[in-house]
């Protein structure tokens, strides 16, 4: 006899990224199911690198603790493989990197999933799925027989082979694998053969991650083309080619969790589909380098859970799922490209020597704050599209950590967004004046206000529950801003449950805020482009398959061969254009990201190379990301 489960959202996939999206959905009441075929939680080394952008979103989510001490923190990083690269973090938040193992992630998210009322069926494999305009049901085998669930909504975060995605007919573009890597954890005989850090050989690279108990972490990558299959590797496999990549014998003993993976990516066409909803590998994979997989899908996470639970809870319209495409899938487009050109420039050609120390020397040039590179690789540079007709300044930015003193003690940004709801943050009197506006959105509105105008970058500012503004003063009507955001005015009986609660009165810091570095809706350049436009196809350009299994980007097909140097350059070329065009904005504005302003913060936010895209295009948020690490190029 089949079983019956019936939930409002049901979470294919228990890896970090659905776990995380099911703690954020059951926080806010939804009732969640969650269906994993591992019976526990792997302890198979994988992802540990968390960088600037997911720690700060995460910070504010309350998964993480806030930052102890002031002052912005920078770590050094590097840019396939080349070092000297710095990436800062502003004032009042967190260092810009966090190391942390994939397998603690899951365990924090389902001990707060659980915690918060979510059901996780572990040891329930996902057999079918069928949708329709009213949600969808799917058939999942387990340890006690069938189980049928149905739900209102359902997530897809089931891995790179989704059987959502393939069973809800979403298409994808894909790219084939040109490099064969191999990954395993071992002892080393002798662990001064390979020390922590990355090693370039004229064969390809070695890269060696210190374990606790003198166990090694060990990555190979060979660059002269795909492996002939995906096959699990034996352990011979993984020192024989750990010595043919080395140029000499590297004794290795124990050796455990050996895989195999490759540059093979894919991009979904759509990340929602009705009310199916794709995150996470489900819906976007890439070369892993960097730890970018598991931040990226995290911000997936991040992003559509308070979307998905205002929509569930009746407190917003579906149209605010619509952004949630927009929004993430230039996203991941932007990792794929990064993750690429950082592979092209890793083949240990000597063709591609002068373009390395090319990059390298531009990496060197960029300072403390780390430039271009830095916002890239952080995900610090992301600004999301705008929403509303004549869109403030401010609109699509994250607004950094900023303290806010009241009567009921001191508080801040992070503390504000700790209970998931969006906050409408007003300053002084002339802030005041919006809150009767606000009012069809009283289920829907945390208010906050400060006695101070210099508060705050301008009087009054929406802020989304995962950290960026939705609106500020000065671009149009805050009606129309929340009508925008969160998909129409609120379901009457839903916003009857709720009120405008507002905040203790309070003061922040002086000064006003400077507009964004670059932002001017009227001027026009030296070349006769609106500023804000880029000259150059968007890194995060649309991605669409072609004939020949390869990636066409704005009508320019990418080579795919690994053995076309002179093609292949081509793929790093857009990320060089940023570099290049950016230069002079690395010398007016050095430093700005690492001062501890506020204000300075946020106009600055994404780095002396900060470009602000155009608004026009879903492109507009583009971000990428890269691992640091101790470097030993040979």
């Amino acid at each position: 006899m089949t079983g019956q489960v019936r939930a409002q959202v049901l979470v294919v996939g228990g890896g970090p990224v659905g776990l995380l999206t099911a703690a954020e959905l059951a926080g806010q009441g939804v009732r969640t199911v969650v269906l994993e075929a591992a019976g526990a939680v792997s302890e198979q080394p994988k992802a540990t690198t968390l960088h600037a952008r997911v720690v700060q979103s995460l910070v504010r989510r309350g998964y993480l603790e806030p930052p102890a001490a002031d002052g912005a923190v920078s770590r050094s990083f590097h840019f396939a493989g080349i070092p000297g690269l710095s990436v800062a973090a502003p004032a009042e938040e967190p260092a810009p990197i966090l190391k942390r193992p994939q397998a603690d992630l899951e365990r924090l998210f389902e001990a707060r999933a659980r915690a918060s009322g979510a059901r996780i069926m572990r040891g329930y494999r996902a057999v079918e799925v069928r949708t329709g305009p009213d949600g969808a049901q799917v058939t999942a085998e387990g340890p006690h027989g069938p189980v049928r669930i149905g739900a209102d909504y359902l997530v897809g975060a089931d891995g790179a082979h989704s059987l959502v995605r393939e069973r809800t007919g979403i298409g994808s573009s894909t790219a084939p694998a040109t490099v064969a890597a191999l990954a395993g954890e071992v002892t080393l005989a002798d662990p001064a053969a390979l020390a922590p850090g990355w090693h370039r050989t004229p064969r390809g690279w070695i890269v060696c991650t210190a374990l606790p108990g003198g166990r090694t972490y060990l990555r190979v990558l060979d660059c002269t083309g795909a492996a002939p299959d995906r096959r699990p590797p034996a352990p011979e496999e993984l020192r024989r080619q750990t010595a043919r990549i080395a140029g000499r014998d590297v004794p290795m003993t124990d050796i455990r969790w050996p895989s195999r993976f490759s540059d093979f990516s894919r991009l979904a066409d759509t990340f929602r589909s009705g009310r199916v909803l794709l995150a996470g590998d489900s819906a976007h994979v890439h070369f892993p380098i960097g730890g970018q997989g598991l931040g990226t899908g995290l911000l997936d996470a991040v992003n559509l859970g308070w979307k998905l639970a205002l929509t569930v809870r009746g407190l917003a319209g579906p149209r605010l799922l619509d952004s949630y495409d927009p929004e993430r899938r230039p996203a991941a487009r932007r990792v794929i490209d990064n993750t690429r050109a950082q592979l092209v420039l890793m083949n240990p050609d000597p063709f591609l020597d002068p373009l390395r120390g090319l990059l390298g020397d531009l990496v060197e040039a960029a300072g403390p704050a780390g430039g271009y590179l830095g916002g890239l690789i952080s995900a610090q540079d992301t600004v999301l599209p705008a929403r509303t007709d004549g869109a403030s300044a401010w609109e699509g930015r994250f607004l950094p950590n900023t303290r806010l003193a009241t009567t009921d003690g001191e508080t801040d940004v992070v503390r504000l967004l700790g209970p998931g709801r969006p906050v409408l943050l007003l300053a002084g009197e002339r802030g005041g004046r919006y809150l009767a506006e606000a009012g069809p959105w009283a289920g829907l509105l945390s208010v906050v206000r400060t006695a101070r105008a210099d508060a705050l970058p301008e009087p009054a500012l929406l802020l989304r529950p995962d950290g960026y503004l939705a609106w500020a003063a000065g671009g149009g009507g805050l009606g129309q801003a929340l009508e925008a955001h969160f998909g129409g005015r609120p379901q009457a009986s839903a916003a009857r449950r709720g009120g405008v609660r507002a905040g203790a009165r309070g003061a922040g810091p002086g000064g006003p805020l400077p507009p964004p570095h670059g932002y001017r809706r009227s001027a026009r350049g030296r070349d006769g482009r609106q500023l804000g436009e880029h000259p150059r196809t968007p890194v995060g350009g649309d991605v669409q398959g072609g004939q020949d299994g390869g990636q066409h980007h704005a009508g320019q097909q990418v080579p795919q061969q690994a053995g076309d140097p002179l093609g292949q350059v081509l793929v790093v070329g857009q990320h060089l254009g940023h570099l290049l065009d950016s230069g002079e904005g690395a010398h007016r504005h050095r430093g700005g990201l690492l001062g501890h302003d506020v204000r300075q913060q946020l106009a600055l936010g994404l780095g002396p190379f900060e470009h602000v895209p155009d608004r026009r295009l879903p492109a507009a948020e583009r971000r990428g990301a890269v691992e640091p690490g101790g470097l030993h190029v040979q």
